[in-house]
């Protein structure tokens, strides 16, 4: 039976909602009244002394304030409703078809907590009224609004979700969702703004969950590919609840992983389903094999145990739930749904977009079978040529163990870090200015055809600047002092350029080995070349081309969502990119991720052997994918560095300017003024032909950062004249000699 004091409370319940004592308006209108009133979360919570996740929660409809606090917020929401009346019901005759009166007025309706039941409820979860975005300060070059990817959340849905137009129904809820645990309540957050209650209570029922009943997923990239895993992310409160450690300690950080005795492991063991050789670490992948084309698997972000890198994450970690979803989902919608770090998914990015494998024609049986896919890298791992070989690796282990490779053995495409000394001229400009090439090694890689297959070996062969491969020449000869640049001879002062043939821009002295297109620039600066040697590719392609594009969109939409748009003049372009970053600090770390998912992604191409008990001559992990192509890196490598040599020579042979010190993709010259302006030779907004050029896209360049020129003079006098400025132009700040090494 039930007690008295219970039927009391619920008879002192009802009592209260008949005099209108401490009812709050439904969760639909708590929102509605906030947004109206140009409120954040975070201020109603300081104004009332609660937590930002509680007042989520209470515009969920997942919790009430209690005792002072509810008469607060009620208080304040009865203050907005005077201030901020609801609008009236639209007539009859402007209802959308398909829908009634009735239901149009539930969308402004307040009710008592836990009145709306049944088909009201529905009602009011199904029309929950669109929130209005926060205003942002209009700057040269912005846009007023919302970042249309990063959107408050909306009300908590706990039924089935309508489905836009054009969204496949079995990902109705989005690529990822947020697991959080507040008040003993499980909930997972999705990119929309959709909040889910979560009944699993163990991983292995959240893994069901997620696969049977939370519709999360991501459409493939390719025809051939395969469907996007959902992605959960967990938060320290959901760590907790399922068992799992809230951090690694300093034995499982080092191995990435949790031991195999752990009880989660076994919990997953006994339901069948298995883990990847990587473990259950910070990017743990859970799985059934496949039956069929049905992929049984769940990947899990958990990043208290440092799966979201602050270097390209920021502070991600620590944002509410619902607003670390928008920000994974952003970055899941316009590169991908996360595998792991950003540069594990720059390389599962190229091959969702070029799959090893396809569908094949079916036998006489009418079994289909899977063919090699045109244009992939395929399903079996290739060897690299001797010279493309890093050191340690397998192909090598023939040497002595301690032999230094010349660069007549070993292929060495790095980007640049070179600079030299100023002039007398140059020191007395007031200024040294930074310049920045955007996402320059994704531009380097648009375009580039690079190696399918593996290498053919060639003895003296005829250099082709199609063919993609390493190449022994020398290139001693090149004088930069005189070039061609189109069809005419340019004269330029000897010893102020960076040679392009060598990372530190030092001459090469004799053969060695270089990637095609560092070959073919030797050729377009007027010199011929005559290869001894070379590992060439005959089965090649445009492979990163698609993997280009899409992160080139997904750079240039979010910085549009930033303020900055790819149609500004160049003085525009420079205001709009002054701050920012603070217009939308989670929209900032997108940007951030996008371009450390470049990176890493070309990095991966090369991967080093990291612990495993390796030792040199052996193989390590890397070396069994397809993916392990140290040539596709070389060569992308190779393209950036010639394509920002060929803009220094146009803006040498054109100005008489020459940069003082590069690194990487940022170059430095002197100038009279502090602005980019100052030195780009720009006539009537327009740049010169093949130079640089101020813009948002990938191979433009942006203002890096400016010092004095009695800053650069100091800071040499100081760490040694060697000191690269290029490193430290962005803030002037330079820690100590070794950061300069």
């Amino acid at each position: 039976m039930t007690d008295q004091p219970e039927l009391f409370a619920a008879v002192d319940s009802l009592l209260a909602a008949v005099d209108g004592g401490a009812v709050l308006p439904c969760p639909a209108e708590r929102v509605r009244l906030r947004e109206a009133a140009g409120l954040t979360q975070a201020a109603i919570a300081q104004a009332l002394g609660a937590r930002v996740p509680s007042v989520q929660a209470w515009e969920a409809g997942r919790a009430e304030p209690k005792g002072e606090r509810l008469q607060a917020y009620r208080r304040l929401l009865e203050g907005l409703a005077a201030r901020f009346p609801a609008p009236a019901p639209a007539p009859a005759s402007d209802v959308p078809a398909g829908s009634s009166a009735t239901q149009t007025q539930t969308q402004t309706q307040t009710l008592p907590p836990g009145a709306a039941t049944g088909t009201a409820a529905e009602t009011m979860n199904q029309h929950t009224p669109q929130r209005t975005p926060q205003r942002t300060t209009s700057r040269p070059g912005t846009t007023t609004g919302p970042s249309p990817a990063l959107r408050p959340p909306a009300a908590k849905r706990t039924m089935p979700t309508p489905t836009a137009p054009g969204t496949d129904p079995r990902f109705a809820n989005g690529p990822l969702a947020v697991v959080d645990v507040e008040d003993g309540q499980v909930s997972a957050y999705c990119v929309d703004g959709l909040v889910l209650d979560v009944p699993a209570k163990s991983i292995p029922a959240l893994v069901d969950w997620t696969l049977t009943e939370a519709k999360l997923g991501q459409p493939k990239l390719s025809g051939p590919g395969k469907d996007a895993d959902p992605l959960i992310v967990l938060t320290e409160a959901a760590c907790e609840r399922y068992g799992l450690p809230l951090h690694l300690g300093e034995e499982e950080r080092l191995s990435g992983r949790l031991p195999e005795g752990h009880k989660v492991i076994k919990q997953l063991a006994r339901a069948d389903w298995q883990l990847t050789k990587r473990g259950f670490g910070p990017w743990a992948r859970i799985y059934r094999p496949a039956q069929g084309s049905e992929r049984n698997c769940v990947q899990l972000c958990i990043p208290s145990w440092d799966a979201l890198d602050t270097r390209h994450w920021a502070e991600a970690r620590q944002l509410p739930p619902a607003e670390l979803a928008r920000l994974l989902g952003t970055y899941a919608a316009r590169v991908m749904t996360p595998r792991g770090s950003t540069a594990v998914t720059g390389l599962e990015l190229m091959t969702a977009l070029h799959p090893p494998t396809r569908a094949g024609a079916p036998d006489p049986d009418g079994k289909r079978h899977s063919e090699h896919n045109p244009g992939s890298l395929g399903k079996d791992p290739v060897d690299p040529a001797p010279c493309e070989a890093p050191d340690g690796h397998p192909l090598l282990a023939g040497l002595p163990r301690f032999h230094r490779r010349t660069p007549a053995e070993a292929l060495v495409e790095e980007a640049y870090d070179w600079s030299r000394p100023l002039t007398d001229a140059e020191c007395l400009q007031r200024h040294l200015v930074g310049i920045d090439v955007n996402m320059a090694f994704a531009a380097g890689a648009n375009g580039t055809i690079v190696g399918l297959g593996a290498p053919t070996h060639l003895k003296s062969p005829a250099f082709d600047p199609k063919l993609p491969g390493s190449w022994l020449v020398d290139l001693s000869h090149v004088d930069l002092s005189r070039v061609k640049t189109g069809k005419e001879w340019q004269q330029l002062e000897a010893g102020m350029l960076p040679s392009p043939f060598t990372p530190k821009g030092t001459r090469p002295d004799g053969p060695a080995w270089y990637a095609t297109p560092t070959v073919a620039y030797a050729l377009e600066l007027g010199y011929d070349v005559a290869p001894a040697e070379a590992y060439v590719r005959y089965d090649n392609g445009r492979y990163l081309d698609g993997w280009y594009n899409r992160l080139r969109d997904a750079y240039v939409e979010t910085m549009a969502d930033l303020g900055v748009p790819a149609d500004l003049t160049p003085q525009d372009f420079l205001a709009a990119m002054d701050g920012y970053r603070q217009r939308d600090p989670q929209l900032a770390i997108v940007v951030s991720a996008i371009k450390a998912t470049v990176k890493g992604g070309l990095g991966k191409l090369r991967e080093r052997p990291r612990g495993e008990g390796w030792k040199p001559g052996r193989p390590w992990r890397a070396l069994s994918r397809p993916t392990w192509r140290p040539d596709i890196r070389a060569a992308v490598i190779s393209r950036t560095r010639i394509n920002m040599h060929r803009k220094i020579v146009k803006h040498a042979a054109f100005t008489g300017q020459y940069p003082v010190a590069i690194l990487s993709d940022c170059a430095v010259y002197a100038a009279d003024g502090p602005s980019p302006l100052d030195f780009l030779p720009y006539r009537d907004g327009k740049p010169l032909p093949g130079g640089w050029r101020l813009g948002v896209s990938p191979g433009m360049v942006k203002h890096e950062g400016t010092q004095t020129t009695l800053w650069g003079e100091g800071v040499r006098e100081q760490y040694g004249q060697e000191l690269n400025l290029a490193r430290y132009i962005k803030d002037g700040q330079v820690t100590s000699k070794d950061d300069g090494e």
